[in-house]
């Protein structure tokens, strides 16, 4: 990426009512990640345990992706960064639409993992583990 900055960058945040490390499996397996981004190659750089993932990215996009799972009350802040620039030269219209289409797929993915993982957990009720 010749030193300039990413010409994508996603930061979303989503909190999921469950452990970091009911988060953290459910991005442990590689078919995990080619579900979520089926466009990327993801390579792991960093490895932080239940405070997430962090991987390099080719293949429609090169740059730098991370999970980081934060531990806030009774549960998880889902922080997702995507920093990276297409393979190819896109119009600004074309990179803006990229980019926004790159951060509803990441709320999505976080929405998904939320419904999922919560199991129907009723608001004030403890997490299940």
């Amino acid at each position: 990426m010749n030193g300039a900055p990413p010409a994508i960058d996603v930061v979303d945040e989503t909190f999921l009512a469950v452990p970091p490390a009911t988060v953290k499996a459910a991005f442990a397996a590689p078919a995990a990640w080619r579900r979520y981004w089926p466009d990327l190659q993801l390579e792991v750089y960093t490895d932080r345990g239940d405070e997430g993932l962090r991987w390099t990215v080719k293949g429609a996009l090169v740059g730098t992706m991370e999970v980081w799972l934060e531990p806030v009350l009774d549960g998880t802040l889902l922080h997702y960064f995507l920093r990276a620039t297409p393979q190819g030269p896109l119009r600004p219209r074309d990179l803006r639409r990229e980019g926004d289409r790159r951060a509803r797929a990441a709320k999505g993915i976080a929405l998904e993992l939320k419904e999922i993982l919560e199991d129907g957990r009723e608001p004030g009720v403890p997490p299940k583990s």
